[in-house]
């Protein structure tokens, strides 16, 4: 009569096998060795790290900073110039249509500083207050309106410069080609990259429905 704590043996070679341990077949490993394995580089093989919510929120809050300093200084730099503009000699032999565009021009740079400034603003007055999403979600709206205004003021400066050196129709059709490329790799194409990850996700979720 066996006892039963007894421990089983393997039917192969009759030797004792500790209980829970799984036996590999020929010319493979075992799948708690796979476990063990990936438990000991610090992650499941089953289940991804997921972030946390407040780590998320962080992670977006740091973005957000990193792309404000690289928007931030090429409207500080390019408003730098816009303002020395106004000293020049040339500046007073400019025609009417060109100084409407200057002062334009002028504008919408600051508005595009102000809009790039405003998430450093916002994180300043209401830290602390517990309210990290609302301003991650106000930054992000800020940096958008800040990229398309930077956007203007680029288009505008380039009207300036260029009508002074060309033609007016010629002037007009290079810039209109700018700001184009600007609309299609800015905006666009961030776009069109977001509906094609959206439609492969619902690709996938069908596929994972119909599979079960």
């Amino acid at each position: 009569m066996k006892s039963l704590d007894s421990t089983p043996s393997d039917s192969e070679n009759g030797r004792p096998t500790a209980v829970g341990t799984t036996v590999s077949g020929p010319g493979g490993e075992s799948r708690e060795s796979e476990l063990r394995a990936g438990g000991e580089n610090g992650r499941s093989p089953e289940k991804p790290s997921q972030e946390d919510p407040r780590e998320r929120v962080n992670r977006r809050w740091n973005e957000i900073l990193q792309e404000t300093r690289v928007a931030q200084t090429g409207i500080q730099i390019l408003f730098g110039f816009l303002l020395s503009v106004a000293f020049t000699q040339r500046f007073e032999r400019l025609g009417d249509f060109d100084h409407r565009v200057y002062v334009v021009t002028v504008v919408l740079g600051a508005a595009a500083i102000g809009a790039l400034i405003a998430p450093v603003a916002l994180h300043r007055f209401l830290s602390g207050s517990q309210m990290k999403d609302e301003v991650v979600v106000v930054a992000g709206r800020f940096m958008v309106c800040g990229m398309v205004l930077l956007a203007l003021t680029i288009g505008c400066t380039l009207l300036l410069l260029l009508h002074t050196v060309l033609t007016d129709t010629l002037a007009e059709l290079l810039v209109g080609a700018v700001m184009v490329w600007f609309g299609a790799a800015w905006f666009l194409l961030p776009l069109v990259l977001k509906l094609r990850s959206a439609r492969r996700a619902d690709f996938g979720d069908r596929e994972a429905k119909q599979g079960r």
